[in-house]
C-alpha cells in the first residue's frame, strides 16, 4: 500500500491526472486520493497509520502497570498469580490486562519458534498385550574406547520383555529391532513409546507407519512416562549383563531372556511370570 500511495500521489502531482481519473485507475474513492496527496509528494513512501487510538479512558493507571512489572521483577510469579495478588489488595484489574502490560514491557518469555513442538499423542491404557510397548537403549562403554549398544523393549500388560546387542544404534536399525521383535512375539505390536533420542527421530515414526505401527514420545521432564522400560534396563544390567564378558553380551542376553519371560517371577504381576499373565489373557 506505501508504493500504491505513491504511485497515486505521482499521478496527480506530476504526471497532470485528475484525482477522479486516479481514483478510477487505482479503485479508491476520489476522497482518498486527496487525502494522499496531502499526505506525501509523490517521491516517498506513504506509511500506513497506525489505527491505535490516541487515547483510551479503560487503559491501566500508571500505579497499576509500575505494580505489575515490580511483582513480576520481584518474585518472576506469572500473569495469573499477579492478577490475583491485585485482587486480593482491592485493585479490579483482568487477567487478559496483566498479560498485555507484561508483553508490553517484554517481561513474558516468549516460546521459541525454532523449539520443536512436543507429542501430543495420547497414551493408550495397557489394557492388553500389545497395545503400548516401551522402547530405549543401553549404552556401554568398552575398555578400548568403543561403544556397544543394547535395544531393549517391554509389553505394558504382561512384562513381556526382549533385547538385542547391536553395534550401530539410530533410526533404520529401531525398525529393525522392532521388526524381529514382533516376529519372536506372541503378540500384535500397535504403538511404540520411546523418548526423544535420536535413533527415535521423524525417520523411525515413517518407519513404523510404514509397518502399520503408530508411534508417540514421552512427555518432557515427565521420568515415570518410561518407568517399566527403565526398570527393565536396570534389572537386565544387574542380573545380567554384570556377571559377564563383553564378549558374551549376546549369548548372556539370549539365555536371560527365556529365564525373564518364563521363570521370573514379577512382584508387579502379583508374582506370575509373562509368559502366565500371557496364557491366561
Amino acid at each position: 500500500m506505501p508504493k500504491v500511495r505513491r504511485g497515486a500521489v505521482n499521478l496527480v502531482k506530476y504526471r497532470g491526472w485528475s484525482v477522479r481519473q486516479v481514483a478510477l485507475k487505482f479503485g479508491f474513492n476520489a476522497g482518498t486520493i486527496s487525502r494522499w496527496c496531502k499526505r506525501g509528494t509523490g517521491w516517498n513512501l506513504i506509511e500506513t497509520k497506525s489505527s491505535r487510538p490516541k487515547t483510551s479512558p479503560k487503559a491501566l493507571s500508571r500505579e497499576i502497570i509500575s505494580l505489575i512489572i515490580k511483582k513480576r521483577i520481584g518474585r518472576r510469579r506469572c500473569g495469573q498469580v499477579i492478577h490475583q495478588e491485585l485482587l486480593r489488595e482491592g485493585i479490579k484489574v483482568s487477567l487478559p490486562s496483566v498479560q498485555r502490560t507484561l508483553d508490553r514491557c517484554h517481561l513474558l518469555k516468549k516460546k521459541s519458534l525454532w523449539k520443536r513442538p512436543h507429542d501430543a499423542t495420547p497414551r493408550p491404557q495397557a489394557e492388553y498385550p500389545g497395545v503400548l510397548i516401551q522402547l530405549d537403549t543401553i549404552h556401554i562403554v568398552l575398555p578400548d574406547g568403543s561403544r556397544m549398544y543394547v535395544y531393549t523393549l517391554i509389553d505394558l500388560y504382561s512384562r513381556w520383555a526382549y533385547a538385542e546387542v547391536v553395534e550401530k544404534i539410530g533410526a533404520e536399525p529401531s525398525v529393525e529391532f522392532i521388526g524381529r521383535a514382533q516376529k519372536i512375539a506372541p503378540f500384535k505390536f500397535k504403538m511404540i513409546q520411546t523418548d526423544h533420542g535420536s535413533e527415535f527421530s521423524l525417520w523411525f515414526t515413517h518407519g513404523l507407519w510404514t509397518a502399520g505401527l503408530s508411534h508417540r514420545h514421552s512427555r518432557v521432564r515427565q521420568s515415570n512416562d518410561n518407568a517399566h522400560i527403565e526398570r527393565f534396563n536396570r534389572t537386565i544390567q544387574g542380573e545380567c549383563l554384570d556377571r559377564t564378558t563383553y564378549a558374551n553380551f549376546r549369548k548372556a542376553i539370549s539365555e536371560y531372556l527365556p529365564y525373564y519371560n518364563k521363570e521370573r517371577l514379577h512382584m508387579g504381576l502379583n508374582y506370575k511370570t509373562p509368559e502366565e499373565v500371557l496364557q491366561s489373557y
